[in-house]
């Protein structure tokens, strides 16, 4: 996913605003718990879209099943735009990981505008005898097997990226799968694990005191607000690019003068200074893009973690 989609926040939504909507408070679904990286994207959303909408939206975690009770509830919610559903690439990923999903991300769903990008960066414990990606492969492959990586459990963002990784590079690492990121991310700083798939945002005290070093980021380019640190693309593997997304999605009837007007308040929230500020020192880079480019950009995730997952035998089943 390319940064130059950055500049598309600016551009607000052409649309007038749905006549009467929203006329009650607005349920923001977070399929993830309260106070994880998806929990917070939502609360800061929920808040702008408030201010926007002049009236309440108010955020309702759903957890379980991988993302996937969530997803369900969203789906089967009335199409009248009093339900957004808050997509990630966990669902691109339970496209494929999953046999029997009880919703169609595509077709249960239709697309408003995706949120904001979460990079995510290579981390390793400050032991491990390396300070680039390519020193970590030359590493790997002499001892092949024996260094080991930290994820949140097959089929998380941590876990692809991670087999991704591996893929390029020809290595093998031993996954430790972990029920959380705080319960991974630990293991890599107390040295339990070697290397994480981190995502940057929590990451970034840890890695300003030095207890992980950071080798590398997940984006096409390097990031503005860590530009000391290059990408893996540029350390050797081209075609590398990982780390999460979130965006806004509605039951797929809901009428298109309703979308526009969800996502004209996203985009007009996303370009508040004080939340642009807020996402800017979270490391998230906000996007706010047309529901067409958005509805391309999760078909280009489903299809590139399908080849992922299939390529290495993969089922959460």
């Amino acid at each position: 996913m390319s940064l130059t989609l950055c500049c598309l926040v600016g551009q607000l939504a052409g649309h007038g605003w749905a006549q009467g909507y929203p006329a009650k408070t607005v349920r923001y679904l977070v399929p993830m718990s309260a106070g994880s990286g998806a929990d917070t994207i939502g609360r800061i959303a929920a808040g702008g879209l408030t201010q926007a909408f002049g009236q309440q939206v108010i955020v309702d975690n759903r957890t379980g099943a991988a993302a996937n009770i969530g997803a369900e509830l969203a789906a089967k919610a009335p199409a009248d735009g009093y339900t957004l559903f808050q997509v990630s690439m966990t669902h691109a990923a339970n496209a494929s990981l999953y046999r029997n999903l009880p919703y169609d991300l595509l077709r249960d769903f239709a697309p408003v505008t995706l949120l904001a990008l979460s990079p995510s960066g290579v981390s390793i414990h400050p032991s491990l005898p390396v300070k680039s990606i390519s020193e970590l492969v030359r590493l790997a492959k002499a001892k092949p097997g024996m260094i080991n990586y930290a994820s949140t459990g097959v089929g998380s963002a941590t876990f692809l990226s991670a087999e991704l990784f591996k893929g390029l590079a020809g290595i093998d690492l031993q996954h430790v799968p972990y029920r959380g990121g705080g319960e991974s991310m630990g293991s890599v700083v107390t040295g339990e694990t070697s290397v994480y798939f981190v995502t940057l945002a929590p990451a970034l005290p840890l890695i300003r005191q030095g207890r992980l070093r950071l080798l590398a980021v997940s984006t096409a380019r390097r990031l503005p607000m860590l530009p000391g640190y290059p990408t893996v693309t540029e350390s050797g593997y081209p075609g590398f690019e990982a780390g999460n997304w979130f965006g806004l999605m509605v039951p797929a009837k809901t009428p298109r003068e309703t979308i526009a007007t969800i996502r004209g308040a996203a985009v007009a929230a996303l370009n508040r200074p004080d939340i642009s500020k807020r996402m800017h020192d979270l490391v998230y880079i906000t996007i706010g893009n047309q529901p067409g480019e958005f509805a391309e950009h999760i078909k280009s995730e489903i299809e590139k973690w399908r080849k992922i997952i299939r390529e290495k035998g993969i089922t959460a089943n």
